[in-house]
């Protein structure tokens, strides 16, 4: 295994349509998600915390890397505007129908989501770390 490693893709790819479907469908709640957890955060004004904060940027970053996904999946499995083939153990051919040359950087941006989503995995584990190093509140005590 570690001399002849497997091909590791940046997203996952689904061979029948109801397993797509579904995992778009998540991308899509979990983007929701993300976002309603940016309203709270904000509505409550936790975001004054700097541990608040991280989670709300962390959250950010969620949404975007959903959006690429959801977007890198439907151009590879359900546009029918690509088609790639791998030529080579680091190589592939992107092609697309005249006139949409245009789609294949776009297709090829979309593969890179891990740019997105390392910064989000950061953000979470910062905020979280803020957090647990926070002092915590005096409610309810006397002062001393």
């Amino acid at each position: 295994m570690l001399f002849c490693p497997a091909p590791v893709l940046a997203f996952q790819s689904h061979t029948g349509p109801e397993g797509l479907y579904v995992h778009q469908m998540a991308h899509l709640f979990f983007a929701f998600a993300m976002g309603l957890l940016i309203y709270w955060l904000r509505k409550r004004k936790l975001v004054v915390a700097r541990g608040w904060r991280y989670i709300q940027y962390a959250a950010l970053f969620f949404i975007i890397w959903n959006v690429d996904a959801f977007a890198g999946h439907w151009l590879e499995e359900l546009s029918g505007l690509i088609e790639v083939q791998r030529i080579g153990l680091m190589r592939i051919d992107v092609s697309t129908p005249p006139g949409y040359g245009w789609i294949a950087p776009l297709y090829y941006l979309t593969k890179l989501d891990h740019l997105l989503c390392v910064p989000a995995l950061f953000f979470l584990y910062a905020g979280l770390r803020q957090l647990l190093n926070a002092p915590e509140p005096s409610v309810g005590k006397e002062p001393a």
